[in-house]
């Protein structure tokens, strides 16, 4: 399946961007994360690969809730990228 397929935008919240940028007084488990809306037939592991795929970064783990407005996936980047360089190349700032 292609990755714009199962990712379909970013859930752009006041709290969706603290977690982003992660600052020193927060907890380390708190930061480096960015949300998104996905498909509701998405598993973990085809976020995961699109999320790859489509950013060329690598994810360490991928936590997933359903709402209302659908389903979210908080990805959670390994300590080496950046979520909020991703934010700022899909222009969430």
């Amino acid at each position: 399946m292609d990755p714009h397929e199962i990712l379909l935008h970013p859930y752009v919240t006041e709290k969706s961007l603290n977690l982003m940028g992660g600052t020193p007084a927060q907890d380390s488990k708190d930061g480096n994360r960015i949300e998104f809306i996905v498909r509701r037939d998405a598993t973990k592991p085809q976020i995961k690969e699109a999320f790859e795929k489509l950013f060329e970064v690598k994810v360490e783990k991928v936590y997933t809730y359903i709402r209302r407005d659908g389903k979210h996936a908080l990805i959670k980047l390994r300590p080496e990228y950046s979520a909020e360089e991703i934010g700022m190349r899909i222009g969430v700032f």
